[in-house]
């Protein structure tokens, strides 16, 4: 490679972390000013003149405690997925607002000390910084600028599937300036970025190009070429990651720990669901969110259930026999979307539609359902049809999120995954639902529910549920 990469890139592991911690500090003085104004003078007016913050504690102390928790708290990471920074800065925030609790009473930074400011704190600057942040990544994306230059070792199916990583991700800040291999498979990879090389050209690669981030994707290596090309390749960049030859491993809930004088390495994998601790967990940030949720649902089911008697008579709710946790059946409640007579509607149908039942025999599911009525459609396109399952959540039958809720003839298809699908209970919301929903093939949702077993935790759950809502306004996929 004869161009080195410019000064200005070969320092975007510095660089981009000082561009987050100045915004990060205007976004926490911003939320704490915001959240002392909106306490004291906009939503509560009547608050006693006693309620002061020193201006030091403003745009000094807090935000130095609050920069120093989001640093222990891995916020400056660059290279993580999205979702997990998000993570890393709501433990930040959380764990800021504990300290400056505990600074306001026992300083006496604050002349009164109000709750409602805590927690107008904790919501405004976690809301700040996270706007900051995005618009931040919004200007580096469209300006092209520090972004850190890297180079795969590996030209392969792994390969192939960390750039789709990536693309997914864009933020993570890599541009790949070229891959190594001496025989590379896939194509399509060589064809969009350039092929610098072979394993022979390591070292004259990255001395011409001074590059200092390298990711070695080959695992098909045997294990002593691959530590042999790690620890020549440590010699020379300052960061080099690898993926091991264990893909399919569940990723979210594994940690490393190294052997340092038997120069080994121990992965321990944990399952959460598996353990009655977090079932509990799981079932109480069920109830906590399905009672709150019913607050603002009650009253628009409500409204659809008129809509659906008018337009069409019949029964309201549609309860369907679903199977449930350890292979229980149970009734699966929706508002009902199809006509009355929807089974003997459906036979009429695919008796005279082989195609459709071709389809209905491979997916269980149709995109020009016959069946369907008017509201029932609107229904659909929008998930509201789904919202009596509340009460399935309530009742115990299902989680807000989880695996897709099967009837007992998809059982045989899951084949050994059923066991994964047999710990916990189905969800109303789930993997498959945010990734392509009913565009997606049967053997990939069998995949989604069992990598959601096996990596779930809370912070997943509210990933989906955010996710979830995203994919039922874009309308992505669902009939």
């Amino acid at each position: 490679m004869k161009q080195a990469i410019p000064l200005l890139q070969r320092n975007t592991t510095y660089l981009l972390p000082l561009c987050l911690f100045i915004v990060d500090y205007l976004m926490v003085s911003l939320g704490i000013v915001g959240a002392f104004h909106t306490r004291k003078l906009w939503m509560f007016p009547e608050v006693s003149s006693t309620f002061h913050i020193r201006s030091i504690y403003m745009y000094l102390i807090a935000p130095a405690l609050f920069l120093l928790m989001l640093f222990l708290t891995n916020c400056y990471q660059i290279a993580i997925p999205y979702w997990d920074r998000v993570r890393n800065v709501f433990k930040g925030i959380t764990y800021s607002i504990i300290l400056t609790v505990f600074l306001m009473y026992a300083a006496n930074v604050a002349g009164d000390v109000s709750r409602l400011f805590i927690l107008f704190s904790w919501i405004i600057t976690f809301l700040t910084v996270l706007f900051g942040r995005y618009i931040l990544e919004r200007i580096l994306i469209a300006t092209g600028v520090l972004k850190i230059p890297v180079i795969i070792i590996g030209a392969g199916k792994t390969a192939q599937l960390l750039l789709r990583s990536f693309e997914r991700h864009p933020i993570m800040r890599y541009e790949i300036v070229g891959f190594i291999d001496d025989k590379p498979i896939c194509k399509d990879l060589t064809e969009q970025y350039s092929l610098l090389g072979g394993f022979c050209d390591i070292d004259e690669i990255i001395a011409s190009s001074k590059i200092q981030h390298v990711i070695v994707c080959a695992p098909g290596l045997p294990a002593k070429d691959l530590i042999t090309l790690i620890n020549r390749l440590e010699i020379l960049v300052k960061n080099v990651s690898f993926v091991p030859e264990l893909i399919g491993m569940p990723a979210a809930n594994v940690s490393v720990q190294g052997l340092m004088e038997e120069n080994m390495l121990l992965v321990n994998v944990k399952n959460n669901l598996a353990r009655p601790y977090y079932r509990v967990m799981k079932r109480i940030f069920d109830m906590v969110l399905t009672l709150c949720g019913m607050v603002v649902f009650l009253p628009i089911g409500i409204i659809i259930a008129a809509i659906i008697y008018i337009t069409d008579p019949g029964p309201i709710l549609f309860a369907h026999q679903r199977v449930g946790q350890h292979g229980k059946l149970f009734p699966c409640y929706k508002f009902r979307s199809m006509v009355v007579n929807a089974e003997e509607a459906l036979k009429e149908y695919l008796k005279d539609n082989p195609e459709a039942q071709e389809e209905w025999n491979r997916d269980f599911k149709l995109k020009n359902d016959p069946r369907i009525t008017k509201i029932g459609h609107f229904l659909r396109k929008t998930s509201l049809d789904e919202l009596p399952q509340l009460l399935n959540v309530l009742k115990g039958e299902m989680s807000l999120v989880g695996p897709r809720p099967i009837v007992k003839a998809e059982i045989e298809k899951y084949g050994e995954y059923i066991q994964d699908f047999y710990l916990v209970p189905p969800g109303i919301t789930g993997v498959w639902q945010v990734s392509g929903r009913s565009d997606t093939t049967y053997d990939e949702r069998v995949q989604m529910d069992s990598w959601y077993v096996h990596n779930w935790s809370v912070w997943i759950d509210i990933v989906y549920l955010v996710k979830t809502v995203t994919a039922v306004l874009m309308r992505k996929g669902a009939y």
